[in-house]
C-alpha cells in the first residue's frame, strides 16, 4: 500500500509538469500557424489528453474486457464536463466563439445517439460500429484542422503579439517536442494514478463498481483537468474549453471506437435503477444533460456563466455520492 501511495504521487507529479509541457507546445503551435485556441484545443490537445482512455480501453480490450470501454468514456465525459470544465467556467467565465466551438458540440451529439442506438436498441456494440466510430473520428478531426486553417482571423491579435513575445526564441521543432513529450509524460503519469488509485481503493474496500465509473474515469481524465487548470493559470481558459468538447468527441469516437473496433461487446449491466440498468437509467442521460447544460446557453447567448459551473459541479458531486453511497 505505500509503495501504491508513492506511485500515486508521482503519477500525480508527471501529470502536472506534462500538462505544463502540452500546454506550452500546443499554443505556440497555435500562435505559430494563426490557429485558434478552441480548436487547437478540440484536435491536438484532446488527442494527447485522451491517451489515457484509449490505451485503458485497447489494453482491457485485448484482455477480453471490452466492456471497460463503455463505463470509462460515459464517466470521463461526466468527469470531464461536470468536473473539469466546470471548474474552468466556475473560475473564468466569458464569451465564447460560437463559429469554432459548433461543429464540435454537434459531432459530440451525432455520436451520442450512435452510441445511444448501440445502448438502447442493439444492446450491444458490433465490430461495424467501432469501425464507423473510427471513421466520424478522422472526419472529425480533418474538418477541425481545416476549418482552423481556413479562419485564422479568430484569434486576437493582441494576445497572439504576447504570446510570440513570450515564446519567440523557440522553433517550431521544440514546440513539436515539447508536445509529445507532454503527451508522453501525461500518459505515464495517468496509468500510474489509474493502477494505483485503484489499488489503494480497493485495499480501503471501495466496490470495484464503483471504481470503474470513478477513480478509472477520473484518473484517465485527470490530464484534461491538469490542462485546464494550466490553461487557466496561462490565460488561455478557450483553450482547455476546446480540449474538454473535443476530449468528450473522442471519447466516444476514439477511446470506444478502438475498443469496439478490437473486441465487440454487449452492454454490460452493473448497478441497477429502478430494476432498470442503471447505466441506462442515470448514466447516459445524464452524459447527456451535463453536455448540454455546458453548451446550449453557451451557444444561444455566446458566453459562458458562472451559474453553469456551479451548477455542473454540484451535479457532479450529486453523481459521486450516489455511487459511492446510494
Amino acid at each position: 500500500m505505500l509503495l501504491s501511495i508513492l506511485l500515486f504521487a508521482v503519477g500525480l507529479v508527471l501529470l502536472i509538469k506534462g500538462g505544463d509541457w502540452f500546454v506550452d507546445g500546443a499554443t505556440g503551435i497555435a500562435t505559430r500557424f494563426h490557429l485558434p485556441d478552441i480548436v487547437v484545443g478540440a484536435t491536438v490537445v484532446s488527442i494527447g489528453t485522451t491517451l489515457p482512455e484509449v490505451m485503458v480501453s485497447a489494453t482491457g480490450a485485448l484482455q477480453g474486457q471490452g466492456a471497460m470501454a463503455y463505463g470509462n468514456a460515459i464517466g470521463s465525459i461526466i468527469c470531464n464536463t461536470a468536473l473539469i470544465a466546470a471548474i474552468s467556467v466556475t473560475f473564468n467565465p466569458g464569451p465564447v466563439n460560437v463559429k469554432t466551438m459548433k461543429m464540435p458540440v454537434v459531432f459530440f451529439f451525432a455520436s451520442a445517439a450512435l452510441y445511444c442506438v448501440a445502448a438502447y436498441i442493439l444492446g450491444e456494440f458490433p465490430r461495424w460500429m467501432g469501425l464507423v466510430m473510427l471513421a466520424i473520428f478522422i472526419v472529425y478531426t480533418y474538418l477541425n484542422v481545416r476549418n482552423g486553417l481556413k479562419n485564422p482571423e479568430s484569434v486576437e491579435v493582441e494576445e497572439e503579439e504576447e504570446i510570440v513575445e513570450e515564446n519567440k526564441e523557440r522553433k517550431l521543432w521544440q514546440e513539436l517536442v515539447l508536445l509529445v513529450v507532454g503527451a508522453a509524460v501525461i500518459a505515464v503519469g495517468a496509468d500510474l494514478l489509474v493502477e494505483h488509485g485503484t489499488i489503494i481503493a480497493q485495499g480501503l474496500g471501495v466496490p470495484e463498481t464503483v471504481i470503474a465509473l470513478t477513480f478509472v474515469a477520473l484518473g484517465t481524465s485527470l490530464p484534461e483537468l491538469v490542462t485546464t487548470i494550466t490553461s487557466l493559470k496561462k490565460g488561455r481558459a478557450s483553450l482547455g474549453i476546446g480540449n474538454v468538447i473535443g476530449a468528450n468527441v473522442f471519447n466516444l469516437v476514439l477511446v470506444s471506437g478502438v475498443s469496439v473496433t478490437l473486441a465487440p461487446f454487449a452492454v454490460p449491466v452493473g448497478k441497477t435503477l429502478f430494476g432498470m440498468n442503471a447505466s441506462l437509467v442515470l448514466e447516459i442521460p445524464l452524459m447527456l444533460f451535463v453536455m448540454a447544460l455546458l453548451c446550449i446557453p453557451a451557444l444561444t447567448k455566446k458566453k459562458l456563466d458562472r451559474w453553469q459551473g456551479i451548477a455542473l459541479l454540484c451535479i457532479y458531486g450529486a453523481f459521486c455520492l450516489y455511487q459511492f453511497f446510494l
